[in-house]
C-alpha cells in the first residue's frame, strides 16, 4: 500500500553506569542514554591532521570541560587501536576528518576511537559500551556516535544526538562525504539531526537545509510529529490554527514568514535512519512536497517520531 503523502503552504491560508552510564526511559519512541564518565588518561594518536583520543572517559572530560562535541569512532579493525603516539594508516573517515580539519570544522569536537567491544565499568564490571541503548542505531557494528556536550542548558546535553552507522540498511548506505554532513548539522536532538541529515545526503542535494536551522521550526515541526506519532495518523491536523501561531512566533523572535509544511511517514518497524531517509524519498515522489524540500528556505525546522504502531512521522516546517 501507497504511503499517505500531502503538503500545505501558505497559500493554504489566503491559500554508561549512572554518572558512569544510565539508561533513560522512551522519549517519543526513541530510546536513549546519558553518559558521563570516570577519567582515565592516555596519550592521543595522531592520524595526518586528526588527533584522535584513545580512552573513552578522558575523551568525554576533555569534551565536557571544552563544551564541544564527542565524537566516537567505533571501529572494527583491531589493529586501528594501536600503540599511544604510533601512526597508523588513513581510512574513509580519518581521510574526511582530515578534510574537515583543514576547514576548521572540527573546532568544536573531541574525537575518540574505540574498537566496536570497547568496555566500560558498570557496577565494577566490565560491559559492552556498544551494548547499550544509546548506540542501538549503529546495529552493534562500526560507526560513527556524536555526545553532545557543548550546549548545557538543552535538553540533550549528555545525549547521542547523531549516528552515522557503517552497516547498511534498509535505505541508508555509507558513503564517506556522510561523515562531513554529519559534522555541519544543527544543534538538536537525534531526531532532529536525522532527518536533517537524511535531507542533506539525498542524491539530488535538496537546499531547504541551507538556510537557517529555526528554533520556531523545528520546536513546531517536533510537536506535530509527536501529535501524529500519538495519534497514529500522518496528516496536517489544526493546520490553521497553527499557521497563525507559527507566524505569530516568528514575528515574536523578529523573524516574519510564511510558514509551509510537508509531513510523511514511514513503513512500519523501521529504524531511525532508515525511517528518515524513506520520509524525504517519500517527499521526493511528490512534485508539491519536493518543491518545499527541494528549494532553500529562510527558516526550517524537521523532526520524526515513532508511534506505538512502529511507524515513524515526519515533519518539516518552512519560513519564506
Amino acid at each position: 500500500m501507497k504511503k499517505r503523502l500531502t503538503v500545505v503552504g501558505s497559500n493554504w491560508v489566503s491559500f554508561l553506569a549512572t554518572r558512569a552510564i544510565a539508561i533513560t526511559a522512551f522519549s517519543g519512541g526513541l530510546l536513549l542514554a546519558r553518559l558521563s564518565p570516570a577519567v582515565e588518561v592516555k596519550t592521543a594518536i595522531l592520524t595526518n591532521q586528526v588527533r584522535w583520543q584513545s580512552d573513552y572517559f578522558e575523551a568525554y572530560r576533555m569534551a565536557e570541560q571544552g563544551h564541544k562535541m564527542l565524537l566516537i569512532y567505533f571501529c572494527d579493525n583491531a589493529a586501528k587501536q594501536n600503540v599511544a603516539g604510533q601512526p597508523i594508516p588513513l581510512d574513509p573517515v580519518d581521510s574526511a576528518l582530515s578534510i574537515a580539519a583543514s576547514r576548521a570544522k572540527l573546532d568544536n569536537f573531541v574525537l575518540v576511537r574505540l574498537p566496536v567491544d570497547a568496555s566500560v565499568p558498570v557496577d565494577g564490571t566490565p560491559s559492552r559500551l556498544m551494548d547499550h541503548a544509546a548506540f542501538a542505531d549503529l546495529r552493534g557494528g562500526p560507526g560513527l556516535a556524536i555526545i553532545d556536550l557543548a550546549h548545557a542548558d538543552e535538553s540533550y546535553y549528555t545525549y547521542v544526538v547523531s549516528v552515522c552507522p557503517f552497516t547498511p540498511g534498509k535505505y541508508y548506505h555509507f558513503e564517506p562525504e556522510h561523515v562531513l554532513a554529519l559534522l555541519d548539522l544543527p544543534e538538536g536532538t537525534i531526531t532532529q539531526r536525522t532527518m536533517v541529515f537524511a535531507v542533506r545526503i539525498h542524491p539530488e542535494r535538496p537546499a531547504s537545509s541551507e538556510g537557517t536551522a529555526n528554533p520556531v521550526l523545528t520546536d513546531e515541526a517536533e510537536s506535530h510529529s509527536r501529535y501524529q506519532a500519538s495519534i497514529q495518523v500522518q496528516g496536517h491536523h489544526q493546520w490553521e490554527g497553527r499557521f497563525h501561531r507559527i507566524r505569530s512566533r516568528l514575528f515574536g523572535r523578529g523573524t516574519p514568514g510564511m510558514p509551509a509544511e510537508v509531513v510523511a511517514e514511514s513503513w512500519p518497524n523501521e529504524n531511525l535512519i532508515d525511517s528518515c531517509i524513506d520520509c524525504v524519498d517519500s517527499w521526493r515522489q511528490s512534485p508539491g512536497h519536493w518543491s518545499q524540500v527541494h528549494a532553500q528556505h529562510v527558516g526550517y525546522g524537521y523532526d520524526i517520531q515513532r508511534g506505538a504502531n512502529g511507524i515513524w512521522y515526519a515533519t518539516g516546517i518552512f519560513s519564506n
